[in-house]
Protein backbone atom coordinates (compact mmCIF):
# COMPACT_ATOMS: atom_id res chain seq x y z
CA UNK A 1 0.00 0.00 0.00
CA UNK A 2 1.33 3.24 -1.30
CA UNK A 3 2.25 5.73 1.94
CA UNK A 4 2.91 9.24 1.85
CA UNK A 5 6.44 8.60 2.05
CA UNK A 6 6.20 7.21 -1.46
CA UNK A 7 4.89 10.00 -3.03
CA UNK A 8 6.73 12.89 -4.47
CA UNK A 9 7.62 15.53 -2.12
CA UNK A 10 5.19 18.07 -3.38
CA UNK A 11 2.22 20.05 -1.24
CA UNK A 12 -0.49 18.19 -2.27
CA UNK A 13 -4.18 20.38 -2.02
CA UNK A 14 -7.66 19.15 -1.50
CA UNK A 15 -10.89 20.39 -1.62
CA UNK A 16 -13.35 19.83 1.51
CA UNK A 17 -16.89 20.49 0.21
CA UNK A 18 -19.74 20.15 2.89
CA UNK A 19 -23.01 19.19 2.63
CA UNK A 20 -25.63 19.11 5.59
CA UNK A 21 -25.94 19.80 9.15
CA UNK A 22 -23.90 21.09 12.09
CA UNK A 23 -23.29 17.66 12.81
CA UNK A 24 -21.32 16.70 9.13
CA UNK A 25 -19.95 20.12 9.72
CA UNK A 26 -17.91 18.77 12.45
CA UNK A 27 -16.71 16.01 10.98
CA UNK A 28 -15.22 18.05 8.37
CA UNK A 29 -13.46 20.00 11.12
CA UNK A 30 -12.30 16.26 12.30
CA UNK A 31 -11.14 15.14 8.47
CA UNK A 32 -9.56 18.80 7.74
CA UNK A 33 -7.39 18.10 10.84
CA UNK A 34 -6.17 14.95 10.02
CA UNK A 35 -5.70 15.78 6.64
CA UNK A 36 -3.69 18.77 7.61
CA UNK A 37 -1.40 17.28 9.82
CA UNK A 38 -0.66 14.59 6.90
CA UNK A 39 0.65 17.27 4.74
CA UNK A 40 -2.53 17.92 2.35
CA UNK A 41 -3.11 21.51 2.23
CA UNK A 42 -6.74 22.73 2.44
CA UNK A 43 -7.39 25.48 -0.28
CA UNK A 44 -10.51 26.51 -1.93
CA UNK A 45 -9.19 27.28 -5.22
CA UNK A 46 -10.35 25.62 -8.85
CA UNK A 47 -7.69 22.95 -9.38
CA UNK A 48 -6.57 21.07 -6.24
CA UNK A 49 -5.53 17.74 -6.67
CA UNK A 50 -8.40 16.01 -4.93
CA UNK A 51 -12.20 16.92 -4.32
CA UNK A 52 -13.57 15.54 -0.90
CA UNK A 53 -17.22 15.86 -0.27
CA UNK A 54 -18.47 15.20 3.04
CA UNK A 55 -21.75 13.95 1.92
CA UNK A 56 -25.45 13.60 3.39
CA UNK A 57 -27.71 10.60 3.04
CA UNK A 58 -30.67 11.90 4.98
CA UNK A 59 -33.61 12.17 2.05
CA UNK A 60 -34.30 11.91 -1.44
CA UNK A 61 -33.20 16.04 -1.84
CA UNK A 62 -30.03 15.49 0.05
CA UNK A 63 -28.80 12.35 -1.85
CA UNK A 64 -29.43 14.17 -5.35
CA UNK A 65 -27.52 16.99 -3.76
CA UNK A 66 -24.61 15.20 -2.48
CA UNK A 67 -25.04 13.17 -6.42
CA UNK A 68 -24.26 16.40 -7.90
CA UNK A 69 -21.83 17.76 -6.36
CA UNK A 70 -19.86 15.08 -6.98
CA UNK A 71 -20.55 14.54 -10.48
CA UNK A 72 -19.38 18.66 -10.54
CA UNK A 73 -15.96 17.73 -9.16
CA UNK A 74 -15.34 14.83 -11.33
CA UNK A 75 -16.02 17.77 -14.23
CA UNK A 76 -13.34 20.02 -12.83
CA UNK A 77 -10.67 17.13 -13.80
CA UNK A 78 -9.96 16.79 -9.73
CA UNK A 79 -9.85 13.71 -7.96
CA UNK A 80 -12.80 13.11 -6.29
CA UNK A 81 -13.47 11.20 -3.10
CA UNK A 82 -17.25 10.43 -1.38
CA UNK A 83 -17.07 10.61 2.31
CA UNK A 84 -19.98 11.02 4.60
CA UNK A 85 -23.40 9.53 4.82
CA UNK A 86 -24.64 9.04 1.27
CA UNK A 87 -21.14 7.25 1.22
CA UNK A 88 -21.40 5.07 4.21
CA UNK A 89 -25.13 4.24 3.74
CA UNK A 90 -24.64 2.87 -0.25
CA UNK A 91 -20.65 2.03 0.19
CA UNK A 92 -20.32 -0.71 -3.08
CA UNK A 93 -23.64 0.23 -4.73
CA UNK A 94 -22.61 4.47 -4.90
CA UNK A 95 -19.05 3.27 -6.09
CA UNK A 96 -20.60 1.18 -9.08
CA UNK A 97 -23.11 3.62 -10.01
CA UNK A 98 -20.57 6.70 -9.84
CA UNK A 99 -17.75 5.27 -10.90
CA UNK A 100 -16.28 9.45 -11.13
CA UNK A 101 -15.37 9.07 -7.14
CA UNK A 102 -13.69 6.73 -4.69
CA UNK A 103 -16.59 5.91 -1.72
CA UNK A 104 -15.02 6.06 2.08
CA UNK A 105 -16.66 4.80 4.89
CA UNK A 106 -16.40 6.26 8.52
CA UNK A 107 -13.48 3.73 9.36
CA UNK A 108 -11.31 5.27 6.67
CA UNK A 109 -11.18 9.03 8.52
CA UNK A 110 -8.33 8.34 11.04
CA UNK A 111 -5.85 7.34 8.02
CA UNK A 112 -7.82 10.00 5.42
CA UNK A 113 -4.41 11.30 4.41
CA UNK A 114 -2.90 8.10 3.82
CA UNK A 115 -6.40 7.41 1.69
CA UNK A 116 -6.23 10.37 -0.28
CA UNK A 117 -2.26 9.74 -0.84
CA UNK A 118 -3.38 6.31 -2.38
CA UNK A 119 -5.75 8.23 -4.89
CA UNK A 120 -2.55 10.66 -6.52
CA UNK A 121 -0.78 7.44 -6.60
CA UNK A 122 -3.58 6.20 -8.53
CA UNK A 123 -4.63 3.21 -6.44
CA UNK A 124 -8.44 2.46 -6.67
CA UNK A 125 -9.72 0.38 -3.34
CA UNK A 126 -13.39 -1.69 -3.08
CA UNK A 127 -15.85 0.51 -1.28
CA UNK A 128 -17.43 -1.13 1.63
CA UNK A 129 -20.34 -3.17 1.56
CA UNK A 130 -23.21 -1.15 3.88
CA UNK A 131 -24.45 -2.54 6.43
CA UNK A 132 -26.61 -1.91 9.71
CA UNK A 133 -23.95 -0.03 11.53
CA UNK A 134 -26.06 -0.65 15.26
CA UNK A 135 -24.18 -3.91 15.12
CA UNK A 136 -20.89 -2.85 15.48
CA UNK A 137 -21.64 -1.57 18.85
CA UNK A 138 -23.05 -3.44 22.12
CA UNK A 139 -27.10 -3.88 22.30
CA UNK A 140 -26.79 -2.60 26.17
CA UNK A 141 -25.73 1.65 26.36
CA UNK A 142 -24.15 0.09 29.24
CA UNK A 143 -21.62 -1.98 27.37
CA UNK A 144 -20.51 0.85 25.44
CA UNK A 145 -18.21 2.76 26.98
CA UNK A 146 -14.49 1.55 26.40
CA UNK A 147 -15.57 -0.93 23.58
CA UNK A 148 -13.07 -1.75 20.58
CA UNK A 149 -15.61 -0.09 18.28
CA UNK A 150 -15.79 1.51 14.87
CA UNK A 151 -14.62 4.90 14.30
CA UNK A 152 -17.31 7.71 15.05
CA UNK A 153 -16.71 10.91 13.13
CA UNK A 154 -16.48 13.74 15.63
CA UNK A 155 -15.54 11.87 18.43
CA UNK A 156 -11.48 12.69 18.46
CA UNK A 157 -10.32 14.53 21.88
CA UNK A 158 -6.55 13.33 21.66
CA UNK A 159 -3.62 13.61 19.16
CA UNK A 160 -0.20 13.39 19.81
CA UNK A 161 0.97 14.19 16.04
CA UNK A 162 -0.93 17.28 15.48
CA UNK A 163 0.66 20.48 13.91
CA UNK A 164 0.81 23.51 15.81
CA UNK A 165 -2.12 25.85 15.58
CA UNK A 166 -4.79 22.96 15.66
CA UNK A 167 -4.91 22.64 19.12
CA UNK A 168 -3.97 24.27 22.81
CA UNK A 169 -0.08 23.35 23.47
CA UNK A 170 -1.07 21.62 26.67
CA UNK A 171 -3.89 19.33 27.49
CA UNK A 172 -6.03 17.64 25.31
CA UNK A 173 -5.29 18.12 21.87
CA UNK A 174 -8.29 18.64 19.64
CA UNK A 175 -8.57 16.71 16.56
CA UNK A 176 -10.35 18.99 14.61
CA UNK A 177 -9.48 22.35 12.35
CA UNK A 178 -12.02 25.14 12.21
CA UNK A 179 -13.44 25.46 8.50
CA UNK A 180 -15.81 28.84 9.52
CA UNK A 181 -14.08 31.94 11.26
CA UNK A 182 -17.25 32.60 12.42
CA UNK A 183 -18.73 33.36 16.16
CA UNK A 184 -20.66 30.35 16.82
CA UNK A 185 -19.88 26.32 16.33
CA UNK A 186 -21.32 23.45 16.35
CA UNK A 187 -19.92 21.03 19.20
CA UNK A 188 -20.93 17.41 19.01
CA UNK A 189 -21.92 15.39 21.99
CA UNK A 190 -23.17 12.75 21.11
CA UNK A 191 -23.30 10.30 17.95
CA UNK A 192 -25.90 7.62 16.97
CA UNK A 193 -29.32 6.76 17.86
CA UNK A 194 -31.29 3.97 19.80
CA UNK A 195 -35.09 5.15 18.70
CA UNK A 196 -36.96 3.27 15.91
CA UNK A 197 -38.63 5.63 14.12
CA UNK A 198 -40.23 4.08 11.46
CA UNK A 199 -39.27 6.47 8.68
CA UNK A 200 -36.02 6.90 9.94
CA UNK A 201 -32.73 5.10 8.14
CA UNK A 202 -30.33 7.19 10.14
CA UNK A 203 -29.61 4.81 12.77
CA UNK A 204 -28.64 2.09 10.41
CA UNK A 205 -25.88 3.93 9.29
CA UNK A 206 -24.49 6.26 11.64
CA UNK A 207 -24.40 3.58 14.46
CA UNK A 208 -26.52 2.97 18.36
CA UNK A 209 -25.98 6.44 20.24
CA UNK A 210 -22.34 6.97 21.92
CA UNK A 211 -21.95 9.70 24.11
CA UNK A 212 -18.64 12.07 24.13
CA UNK A 213 -17.17 12.16 27.86
CA UNK A 214 -18.03 15.69 29.34
CA UNK A 215 -14.19 16.13 29.97
CA UNK A 216 -13.64 15.70 26.22
CA UNK A 217 -16.57 18.53 25.36
CA UNK A 218 -15.19 20.66 27.85
CA UNK A 219 -11.75 20.13 26.60
CA UNK A 220 -12.76 21.23 23.36
CA UNK A 221 -15.41 24.11 24.35
CA UNK A 222 -12.00 25.79 25.79
CA UNK A 223 -10.30 25.43 22.77
CA UNK A 224 -12.97 26.88 20.13
CA UNK A 225 -12.78 29.85 22.87
CA UNK A 226 -9.30 30.33 21.87
CA UNK A 227 -10.57 30.30 17.78
CA UNK A 228 -13.01 33.40 18.73
CA UNK A 229 -15.97 31.29 18.99
CA UNK A 230 -18.36 33.04 21.38
CA UNK A 231 -21.86 30.85 20.96
CA UNK A 232 -22.17 26.58 21.11
CA UNK A 233 -24.19 24.58 19.42
CA UNK A 234 -24.71 21.47 20.94
CA UNK A 235 -25.58 18.62 18.12
CA UNK A 236 -26.18 15.23 18.38
CA UNK A 237 -28.78 12.62 16.83
CA UNK A 238 -30.87 13.10 20.51
CA UNK A 239 -29.33 15.00 22.95
CA UNK A 240 -31.68 14.16 25.17
CA UNK A 241 -30.37 10.75 25.88
CA UNK A 242 -26.98 12.09 26.39
CA UNK A 243 -25.35 10.16 29.10
CA UNK A 244 -27.51 7.01 29.27
CA UNK A 245 -24.59 4.93 27.91
CA UNK A 246 -22.03 6.63 30.78
CA UNK A 247 -24.53 5.29 33.30
CA UNK A 248 -25.80 8.83 34.29
CA UNK A 249 -29.56 9.47 32.44
CA UNK A 250 -29.32 13.28 33.64
CA UNK A 251 -25.22 13.90 32.68
CA UNK A 252 -26.90 16.67 30.14
CA UNK A 253 -27.98 18.61 33.32
CA UNK A 254 -24.71 18.36 34.86
CA UNK A 255 -22.47 19.20 31.35
CA UNK A 256 -24.96 22.64 30.56
CA UNK A 257 -23.62 24.73 33.69
CA UNK A 258 -19.98 23.55 33.31
CA UNK A 259 -19.68 24.09 29.31
CA UNK A 260 -21.43 27.50 30.18
CA UNK A 261 -18.27 28.62 32.91
CA UNK A 262 -16.11 28.03 30.01
CA UNK A 263 -13.80 31.25 29.42
CA UNK A 264 -15.10 33.38 26.70
CA UNK A 265 -18.08 31.18 25.49
CA UNK A 266 -21.20 33.33 26.46
CA UNK A 267 -23.80 31.00 24.92
CA UNK A 268 -25.11 27.49 25.14
CA UNK A 269 -27.46 26.02 22.84
CA UNK A 270 -28.67 22.54 23.06
CA UNK A 271 -30.03 21.27 19.55
CA UNK A 272 -32.05 17.66 18.95
CA UNK A 273 -34.44 17.38 22.08
CA UNK A 274 -36.78 14.32 22.06
CA UNK A 275 -39.91 14.82 23.45
CA UNK A 276 -40.55 12.05 24.89
CA UNK A 277 -37.17 12.55 26.99
CA UNK A 278 -37.54 16.00 27.70
CA UNK A 279 -37.23 15.32 31.73
CA UNK A 280 -38.51 18.50 34.25
CA UNK A 281 -34.70 18.78 35.36
CA UNK A 282 -33.50 19.29 31.89
CA UNK A 283 -35.83 22.23 31.46
CA UNK A 284 -34.63 23.68 35.09
CA UNK A 285 -31.17 23.94 34.03
CA UNK A 286 -31.64 25.03 30.31
CA UNK A 287 -34.21 27.76 31.82
CA UNK A 288 -32.51 28.85 34.75
CA UNK A 289 -28.53 28.35 34.01
CA UNK A 290 -27.04 31.47 33.11
CA UNK A 291 -25.18 31.56 29.86
CA UNK A 292 -27.66 28.40 28.17
CA UNK A 293 -30.01 29.55 25.89
CA UNK A 294 -33.60 29.35 26.47
CA UNK A 295 -33.91 27.74 23.36
CA UNK A 296 -35.98 24.40 22.65
CA UNK A 297 -35.48 22.31 19.88
CA UNK A 298 -38.18 19.80 19.75
CA UNK A 299 -38.72 17.21 17.56
CA UNK A 300 -42.32 16.77 17.11
CA UNK A 301 -42.57 15.52 13.62
CA UNK A 302 -46.37 15.75 13.69
CA UNK A 303 -49.68 16.87 16.47
CA UNK A 304 -52.21 13.69 15.24
CA UNK A 305 -51.57 10.74 17.98
CA UNK A 306 -52.64 8.10 15.43
CA UNK A 307 -49.72 9.04 12.93
CA UNK A 308 -47.14 9.57 15.38
CA UNK A 309 -48.00 5.92 16.70
CA UNK A 310 -47.41 5.07 13.28
CA UNK A 311 -43.91 7.00 12.98
CA UNK A 312 -43.42 4.98 16.59
CA UNK A 313 -42.83 8.00 17.96
CA UNK A 314 -44.39 9.46 21.38
CA UNK A 315 -47.06 12.07 22.18
CA UNK A 316 -50.03 14.13 20.86
CA UNK A 317 -51.22 17.70 20.86
CA UNK A 318 -52.42 17.96 24.29
CA UNK A 319 -49.17 16.35 25.54
CA UNK A 320 -47.03 18.72 23.29
CA UNK A 321 -49.04 21.79 24.17
CA UNK A 322 -48.66 20.94 27.86
CA UNK A 323 -45.05 20.39 27.55
CA UNK A 324 -44.52 23.84 25.72
CA UNK A 325 -46.69 25.16 28.44
CA UNK A 326 -44.42 23.60 31.13
CA UNK A 327 -41.43 25.33 29.61
CA UNK A 328 -42.97 28.59 29.22
CA UNK A 329 -44.03 28.87 32.84
CA UNK A 330 -40.13 28.68 33.79
CA UNK A 331 -39.26 30.54 30.65
CA UNK A 332 -41.33 33.07 29.24
CA UNK A 333 -39.56 34.25 26.34
CA UNK A 334 -38.26 30.68 24.82
CA UNK A 335 -37.68 30.17 21.25
CA UNK A 336 -38.88 26.91 20.76
CA UNK A 337 -38.79 25.25 17.44
CA UNK A 338 -40.00 21.73 15.52
CA UNK A 339 -40.25 20.19 12.09
CA UNK A 340 -43.01 18.22 10.62
CA UNK A 341 -43.59 15.66 8.05
CA UNK A 342 -46.52 15.80 6.05
CA UNK A 343 -48.00 13.13 4.02
CA UNK A 344 -47.09 10.37 6.11
CA UNK A 345 -48.48 6.76 4.86
CA UNK A 346 -52.07 6.55 5.83
CA UNK A 347 -52.63 10.65 6.77
CA UNK A 348 -55.96 11.73 6.58
CA UNK A 349 -58.02 15.28 6.31
CA UNK A 350 -58.04 15.24 10.03
CA UNK A 351 -54.77 14.25 10.99
CA UNK A 352 -54.35 17.29 8.92
CA UNK A 353 -56.66 19.10 11.31
CA UNK A 354 -55.17 18.20 14.23
CA UNK A 355 -51.63 19.45 13.18
CA UNK A 356 -53.22 22.90 12.32
CA UNK A 357 -54.75 23.55 15.37
CA UNK A 358 -51.56 22.64 16.89
CA UNK A 359 -49.77 25.24 15.50
CA UNK A 360 -51.85 27.55 15.66
CA UNK A 361 -51.93 26.89 19.48
CA UNK A 362 -48.12 26.33 20.27
CA UNK A 363 -47.06 29.47 18.49
CA UNK A 364 -43.79 28.38 17.53
CA UNK A 365 -40.95 30.09 16.88
CA UNK A 366 -39.79 28.11 13.87
CA UNK A 367 -41.71 25.75 11.84
CA UNK A 368 -40.21 23.48 9.30
CA UNK A 369 -42.27 21.71 7.11
CA UNK A 370 -41.48 18.76 5.14
CA UNK A 371 -43.18 16.17 2.65
CA UNK A 372 -42.53 12.63 3.36
CA UNK A 373 -40.69 10.22 0.92
CA UNK A 374 -39.92 6.23 0.97
CA UNK A 375 -36.41 5.60 2.53
CA UNK A 376 -34.90 2.41 2.20
CA UNK A 377 -35.17 -0.17 4.56
CA UNK A 378 -37.49 1.45 6.65
CA UNK A 379 -40.67 0.59 8.07
CA UNK A 380 -42.47 3.29 6.69
CA UNK A 381 -41.81 2.70 3.10
CA UNK A 382 -43.72 -0.75 3.14
CA UNK A 383 -46.99 1.20 5.06
CA UNK A 384 -50.24 0.65 3.76
CA UNK A 385 -52.35 4.16 2.64
CA UNK A 386 -48.90 5.13 0.63
CA UNK A 387 -50.00 8.66 -0.99
CA UNK A 388 -48.93 10.08 -4.38
CA UNK A 389 -45.84 12.81 -4.63
CA UNK A 390 -48.98 15.14 -6.21
CA UNK A 391 -50.88 14.82 -2.76
CA UNK A 392 -47.99 15.12 -0.47
CA UNK A 393 -46.87 18.69 -2.19
CA UNK A 394 -50.04 19.70 -1.70
CA UNK A 395 -50.39 19.39 1.60
CA UNK A 396 -47.04 20.79 2.46
CA UNK A 397 -47.58 24.18 0.48
CA UNK A 398 -51.04 24.32 2.74
CA UNK A 399 -49.21 23.71 5.80
CA UNK A 400 -45.61 25.53 4.95
CA UNK A 401 -48.29 29.04 4.07
CA UNK A 402 -49.68 28.44 7.47
CA UNK A 403 -46.54 28.06 9.12
CA UNK A 404 -44.79 31.09 7.36
CA UNK A 405 -48.21 33.03 8.56
CA UNK A 406 -47.81 31.90 11.85
CA UNK A 407 -44.11 32.44 12.51
CA UNK A 408 -44.68 35.96 11.46
CA UNK A 409 -47.12 36.68 13.32
CA UNK A 410 -44.96 35.20 16.51
CA UNK A 411 -42.10 37.43 15.68
CA UNK A 412 -44.77 40.65 15.77
CA UNK A 413 -45.41 39.20 19.12
CA UNK A 414 -41.64 40.17 20.46
CA UNK A 415 -41.98 43.74 19.57
CA UNK A 416 -41.26 45.19 22.91
CA UNK A 417 -39.18 42.57 24.50
CA UNK A 418 -35.60 42.63 25.22
CA UNK A 419 -32.97 40.30 23.74
CA UNK A 420 -29.44 39.67 24.31
CA UNK A 421 -28.45 39.48 20.85
CA UNK A 422 -24.89 38.28 19.62
CA UNK A 423 -23.51 40.49 16.82
CA UNK A 424 -22.35 38.10 13.80
CA UNK A 425 -21.79 40.88 11.39
CA UNK A 426 -22.44 44.47 9.95
CA UNK A 427 -26.06 44.11 8.11
CA UNK A 428 -26.29 45.35 4.43
CA UNK A 429 -24.68 49.07 4.28
CA UNK A 430 -21.77 47.39 5.92
CA UNK A 431 -18.92 49.04 8.90
CA UNK A 432 -20.32 52.26 9.51
CA UNK A 433 -24.25 51.65 8.29
CA UNK A 434 -25.06 51.41 12.24
CA UNK A 435 -26.76 48.11 11.71
CA UNK A 436 -25.60 45.08 12.80
CA UNK A 437 -26.85 41.47 11.90
CA UNK A 438 -27.26 39.00 15.25
CA UNK A 439 -29.15 36.47 16.82
CA UNK A 440 -31.46 36.25 20.07
CA UNK A 441 -31.33 33.18 22.39
CA UNK A 442 -34.76 32.65 20.53
CA UNK A 443 -32.63 32.02 17.23
CA UNK A 444 -30.76 28.89 16.17
CA UNK A 445 -27.88 29.60 13.42
CA UNK A 446 -28.96 29.14 9.80
CA UNK A 447 -32.38 27.83 10.59
CA UNK A 448 -34.30 30.41 12.15
CA UNK A 449 -34.54 34.35 11.82
CA UNK A 450 -31.88 37.12 12.75
CA UNK A 451 -31.99 40.28 14.21
CA UNK A 452 -30.62 43.51 13.08
CA UNK A 453 -29.23 45.96 15.59
CA UNK A 454 -29.38 49.73 15.32
CA UNK A 455 -26.72 51.09 17.10
CA UNK A 456 -25.14 54.56 17.78
CA UNK A 457 -21.62 52.78 18.39
CA UNK A 458 -19.78 50.40 16.31
CA UNK A 459 -20.45 47.04 17.08
CA UNK A 460 -18.01 43.87 16.63
CA UNK A 461 -18.69 39.95 15.83
CA UNK A 462 -18.62 37.97 19.22
CA UNK A 463 -20.20 41.38 21.25
CA UNK A 464 -23.35 40.01 23.39
CA UNK A 465 -25.30 43.27 23.50
CA UNK A 466 -28.48 43.74 25.04
CA UNK A 467 -31.03 45.38 22.71
CA UNK A 468 -35.11 46.07 22.42
CA UNK A 469 -36.92 44.80 20.00
CA UNK A 470 -38.51 47.64 17.70
CA UNK A 471 -40.46 45.80 14.99
CA UNK A 472 -40.64 42.72 12.70
CA UNK A 473 -40.04 41.92 8.95
CA UNK A 474 -41.14 38.31 7.97
CA UNK A 475 -39.29 36.06 11.36
CA UNK A 476 -36.85 38.49 11.38
CA UNK A 477 -36.67 41.35 14.37
CA UNK A 478 -35.40 44.72 14.14
CA UNK A 479 -34.08 45.75 18.12
CA UNK A 480 -32.43 49.42 19.06
CA UNK A 481 -29.37 48.65 21.28
CA UNK A 482 -30.26 49.90 24.77
CA UNK A 483 -27.71 50.09 28.32
CA UNK A 484 -28.92 48.41 31.52
CA UNK A 485 -31.78 45.67 32.87
CA UNK A 486 -34.29 44.84 30.28
CA UNK A 487 -37.82 45.08 31.03
CA UNK A 488 -39.74 41.65 32.69
CA UNK A 489 -40.78 39.59 29.41
CA UNK A 490 -44.49 38.90 29.43
CA UNK A 491 -46.13 34.69 29.32
CA UNK A 492 -46.76 33.22 26.54
CA UNK A 493 -48.58 30.40 27.01
CA UNK A 494 -49.74 27.23 24.79
CA UNK A 495 -52.75 29.10 22.97
CA UNK A 496 -51.90 32.59 24.49
CA UNK A 497 -50.79 35.51 22.59
CA UNK A 498 -52.37 38.27 20.86
CA UNK A 499 -52.98 36.49 17.41
CA UNK A 500 -53.82 32.64 18.87
CA UNK A 501 -56.79 31.26 16.94
CA UNK A 502 -58.39 28.98 14.74
CA UNK A 503 -56.09 28.55 11.57
CA UNK A 504 -59.06 28.77 9.64
CA UNK A 505 -59.15 32.29 10.78
CA UNK A 506 -55.80 33.93 10.56
CA UNK A 507 -54.55 37.18 9.02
Amino acid sequence: MPSSDSLPETRRSVRLVTLGCARNEVDSEELAARLEAGGWELTEGDQPDVVLVNTCGFIQAAKQESIGELLSAAESGAAVVAAGCLAQRYGSELAQALPEAQVLSFDDYGGIADRLDEVLAGKRWPAHEPGDRRKLLPISPAGRPGADGPHVPGHGSVASDLPAGIAPASGPRVIRRRLDGGVVAPLKIASGCDRRCSFCAIPAFRGSFLSRPPADLVAEAGWLAGQGVRELLLVSENSTSYGKDLGDLRLLESLLPRLADVTGIDRIRVSYLQPAEVRPGLIEVMAGTPGVANYFDLSFQHASGRVLRAMRRFGDAERFCALIEQIRKLAPDAGIRSNFIVGFPGEEEADLEVLSEFLAQARLDAIGIFGYSDEEGTEAANLPGQLDAEEIADRVGELAALADELMDQRAADRVGEVHDVLIEEPAGGGQGSGRYTGRGAHQAPEVDGTTEVVSSRPLVAGELVRARVSGSEGVDLVADLIDGPGVPLGRLACGAGSHAGSPRNLG
